[in-house]
C-alpha cells in the first residue's frame, strides 16, 4: 500500500486553479451590476472563455466545466461561484483518486 501523502503531483496547477477560479467569480459577483446585459457583458463573456481555457490548460479536460461554462454564459447565474464550485469537484476527485491504493 502507498503512503497517503497530503501533496499530489498536480498540487502546484491545484493551487493556481483555485485562485484563477476564485478571481474569477469575485469579479463576477463584484461586477453584477456592470455585467447585467449592459455594455460590459461582452466583457463577462470573453472572461467565463478565458477562464475555461485557463482552467482546462491547468487541470486538463474535465466534464465538470461544461456546466460552469454554460452557467456562466446564462445571465443571473453569475451570483453562484460555479468555476470555484468546478474546480472544487475537480481537484478533490484528482486528490481522491491519487491516495486510492492502486
Amino acid at each position: 500500500m502507498r503512503p497517503v501523502s497530503a501533496r499530489t503531483t498536480r498540487f502546484p496547477e491545484h493551487r493556481l486553479a483555485w485562485l484563477v477560479a476564485i478571481a474569477a467569480d469575485a469579479i463576477q459577483i463584484a461586477g453584477l451590476p456592470l455585467f447585467i446585459e449592459g455594455v460590459l457583458s461582452p466583457v463577462d463573456t470573453l472572461l467565463d472563455v478565458v477562464v475555461a481555457v485557463i482552467l482546462t490548460r491547468l487541470l486538463g479536460w474535465h466534464w465538470a466545466f461544461l456546466p460552469g461554462l454554460v452557467s456562466e454564459l446564462i445571465p443571473g447565474l453569475d451570483l453562484f461561484p460555479t468555476w470555484t464550485g468546478a474546480v472544487f469537484y475537480v481537484t478533490s476527485r484528482r486528490v481522491l483518486q491519487d491516495r486510492a491504493p492502486k
